[in-house]
């Protein structure tokens, strides 16, 4: 006689539970890669977020010092101030992208309304850092004479008006998608080694011939490889709002967790299709991790999408990662809900289908 149908998925549910918990290697496993990629993504932002230049101020004058200032306050640079002679030996030894020289007789030719040059010395061996070098330049250069009012040769005024609310960093900004990484990583390894164990181990037939149906083993995989992956993911993101990196205002925390968990229930769903279907623990393994990252990268996980190439967002628009992505940025930098409901109905419909897949390939393992 089958034992009540609840207490049957509770059983496999908390057995589920015990074995991921106890097999610490899978918690490692789910979190070493994403964690590897966030600090390549923090070194990078150090790295390239502003250039490293040598400041020389030879001018002792009142517009001279006042240049100088604006060169620190514009939060461009990464500025070691030297002597010309220090910053010829920084620019040697690749210390610096670029030496920056104000010259003496900056004051009196800004006072003459003369042409006033700012020498810059830039070592072109990384593209990037020094187009943004040259591009920084002009922008301090802008900032001075404004800061001169009616007294400048040049009239400036800047006025910025700034679409969203909040400024991101670029290593703020790319914590969301390792979020949803993380996710999609743990997922598909928790549940597909869970249920891949099953067939490897034989406990399988143990599970068939005890007094239990079907569909309580079947529930109770999914639902114990969807809490494992859930509770992980709150508590990393519960952990980075600490830090201050993803921190939604007000009620936009229930959206947010939403997102994580129709995440994680799409990683879930397609790990128990992935592990029944390949029955084998080190091949489902190895290949939850590479189909986590494929369809990680295909969603612009790296950078944002808006700007990534026509044939990657086309192919985003079929991605629900991508979707995932979208909402949870929203509602954790900008408090917004645009399009929110589009982005959960796709979410939803995918975890869905995910865990209709998952069950069609549990029923088919189970009866073979």
């Amino acid at each position: 006689m089958h034992a009540s149908l609840a207490y049957s998925i509770w059983v496999i549910f908390k057995k589920d539970l015990r074995v991921w918990w106890r097999n610490r290697l899978n918690i490692v496993v789910s979190i070493l890669p994403v964690l590897t990629i966030l600090l390549i993504n923090g070194l990078f932002a150090v790295a390239v977020g502003r250039g490293p230049v040598a400041l020389v101020t030879l001018d002792q004058g009142p517009k001279g010092q006042e240049m100088r200032q604006i060169f620190h306050q514009a939060n461009l640079f990464l500025i070691t101030d030297a002597t010309p002679q220090q910053a010829q030996a920084l620019l040697k030894n690749v210390q610096v992208g670029a030496v920056i020289t104000i010259p003496a007789d900056f004051t009196q030719r800004v006072a003459a309304h003369e042409p006033s040059p700012v020498d810059v010395t830039v070592n072109n061996l990384n593209l990037d850092i020094t187009n943004d070098i040259r591009r920084a330049v002009p922008d301090v250069i802008t900032q001075f004479y404004q800061a001169q009012g009616s007294q400048s040769p040049i009239k400036v005024t800047l006025h910025e008006q700034d679409l969203r609310h909040r400024d991101v960093t670029n290593f703020q900004y790319n914590v969301v998608p390792m979020l949803v990484l993380l996710l999609m990583v743990s997922g598909l390894v928790n549940s597909s080694t869970a249920t891949a164990r099953e067939w490897e181990t034989r406990t399988i037939k143990e599970l068939l011939l005890a007094p239990v149906a079907r569909s309580a083993i079947i529930t109770g995989k999914v639902l114990a490889g969807f809490i494992a992956t859930v509770l992980l993911g709150f508590l990393i993101f519960g952990l980075s709002a600490a830090l201050d990196w993803t921190r939604p205002a007000g009620w936009q925390w229930l959206p947010s967790l939403l997102v994580l968990a129709l995440v994680a229930l799409l990683g879930t769903g397609l790990g128990v299709a992935f592990g029944a279907t390949l029955q084998r623990l080190q091949v489902v393994a190895t290949g939850s991790i590479l189909v986590a990252f494929y369809l990680f990268f295909l969603a612009g996980g790296i950078g944002v999408l808006a700007f990534e190439p026509s044939w990657l967002q086309n192919i985003a628009a079929y991605n629900p990662l991508a979707y995932g992505m979208h909402a949870l940025s929203l509602a954790v930098f900008y408090s917004s809900s645009d399009l929110l409901g589009r982005d959960v109905l796709v979410l939803g419909l995918s975890a869905l289908a995910a865990i209709a897949l998952g069950i069609l390939a549990l029923r088919r393992g189970v009866a073979s």
